[in-house]
């Protein structure tokens, strides 16, 4: 690269931390790590009512839980702080007062119920293209100076010239639009505060950010922060628009039909390596189309030229299964770290006995979350029933009886109580009195997780220890007894 790579991420923290600021924030950070570069983190938080210090303190938490550390921000200070947007309001001020004196914005004076009746007006006369209608623009000075005087609440716009306006996409070539269709957009608000087009584009150019790499959705309103380029006389970066995560209907990912925060991807379960591996492939191929890599693996191979535009469907399915790829492949000391760490019930189980249960749901879990639901029986004082589970499919109330009458004599007379010698001793039950291992299983299974589908019997029967499992046989029993 000709000059240092410089990228940024600049999420509002107007609500929970949004997937899809990690998707980009990702992207951003694998190119700066793969270019010797810096990535920064610079906090948009020009709204005032909605941006909230919760917000901006679940976003920092949610970005280094993917691992997306960043070189410069608002918490880690760097060489072109600050790094929030609401610290550097004098700044923007200062650059308003440049494009009113060269003539590239003007003051507008349109209280927000004429701008009401204008865009009423406009849709009902099915315009194609609302935008303001210059009504301030032709001021004399002398009447502008005495509105501002009187203390006349104003904005300050860009003064859009005629033409056209075009810029180079890296992954989309060029872009070009006709001034005509770009609004003279607002600059500066009437409480002093920027809006997103002018703070952004002067934090790029002050921060020197070399690639702006955003979503999509920003393609339309980039000719905006071109023109302002132009008004300044500042080089532009070079811009790169990601393709938009989309729900399976191809809309636009939202809340209302996938989770979006990142604080419920981390309280389900899903490790931040298959959650940054599942977001890799929602724009990025690696060379062998291989799906399992590494963010490292993706640093090495990655390339723009790789990147597709097409809408990546955001597919929890195959979430899922990725996350489980990565479960199945820790070893058994960091899978239980892992539980440990993330789930309240794991935590709360010495760590010996979490040690040992962790190879019999390894295999079956696809999410950290899921280890209530297969290992909650470990931990639970006593077992609720149905009656109906206890009984085999094609045996009667008697068997089940019997099975658990004699499973309890069978299994207290085991000295050594490990998984083999438990299922020898269970096998030769049943052998001697003529019973279906399957049906007579299938009871102790009930009786002792109270689940039909659950982790190995043998090696549960043995993590649970004897007392607690010749308990559940008896309370089983005793339900039977009752219904």
């Amino acid at each position: 690269m000709s000059t240092p790579v410089r990228v940024r991420i600049a999420p509002s923290p107007t609500g929970d931390p949004h997937v899809g600021t990690a998707y980009i924030a990702l992207f951003n950070y694998v190119f700066a790590r793969q270019q010797g570069g810096r990535f920064v983190l610079r906090i948009e938080d020009t709204d005032r009512a909605r941006c909230t210090a919760d917000s901006e303190r679940a976003i920092f938490a949610s970005l280094r839980w993917l691992g997306l550390d960043w070189d410069e921000g608002p918490d880690v200070g760097g060489p072109f702080g600050p790094y929030r947007q609401s610290e550097r309001t004098e700044l923007y001020r200062a650059h308003t007062a440049t494009l009113l004196d060269t003539g590239h914005a003007y003051r507008c004076f349109c209280a927000p119920e004429r701008l009401d009746a204008l865009r009423a007006r406009q849709r009902a006369a099915k315009v194609p293209l609302m935008k303001y209608d210059r009504a301030c623009l032709a001021l004399p000075d002398a009447e502008v100076a005495r509105r501002i005087a009187d203390g006349v609440p104003h904005v300050v716009r860009l003064r859009v010239p005629d033409g056209e306006t075009r810029y180079e996409d890296t992954l989309r070539g060029t872009i070009t639009f006709q001034n005509e269709t770009i609004d003279d957009q607002v600059l500066l608000k009437s409480d002093g505060f920027p809006t997103y087009h002018l703070a952004n584009v002067v934090d790029d150019h002050l921060m020197g950010i070399s690639h702006v790499c955003r979503a999509e959705e920003w393609i339309t309103s980039t000719p905006k922060h071109v023109l302002l380029y132009h008004a300044f006389g500042w080089a532009m970066p070079v811009f790169i628009h990601m393709p938009l995560l989309r729900n399976a209907d191809r809309s636009k990912i939202s809340k209302r039909k996938n989770p979006t925060s990142l604080e419920w991807y981390k309280a389900q379960g899903y490790l931040p390596e298959a959650l940054l591996n599942f977001l890799a492939l929602m724009g990025f191929s690696m060379p062998d189309e291989r799906e399992v890599f590494s963010l490292p693996e993706m640093i090495q191979a990655f390339s723009w030229q790789r990147v597709k535009t097409s809408g990546p469907v955001f597919d929890l399915a195959k979430l899922d299964w990725l996350n489980g790829l990565y479960i199945r492949s820790l070893e058994a000391d960091a899978l239980a770290a892992r539980l440990a760490a993330a789930n309240p019930l794991a935590a709360s189980a010495p760590p010996e006995r979490l040690r040992a249960i962790v190879p019999l749901i390894q295999e079956r879990i696809k999410k950290l979350g899921e280890f209530d639901a297969w290992a909650g029986y470990f931990f639970a004082e006593a077992l609720t029933y149905d009656p109906a589970l206890l009984v085999p499919k094609k045996g009667s109330r008697a068997d089940a009886l019997a099975v658990l009458e004699v499973a309890q004599t069978t299994l207290s007379a085991v000295a050594d109580w490990t998984a083999p010698a438990l299922e020898a001793a269970a096998k030769a039950m049943c052998e001697s009195r003529g019973w279906k291992t399957g049906d007579a299983f299938m009871t102790l299974r009930i009786a002792v997780t109270g689940k039909p589908a659950s982790p190995p019997l043998f090696e549960s029967i043995a993590i649970l220890g004897r007392e607690a499992t010749l308990a559940r046989l008896r309370e089983a029993k005793a339900t039977l007894l009752r219904t």
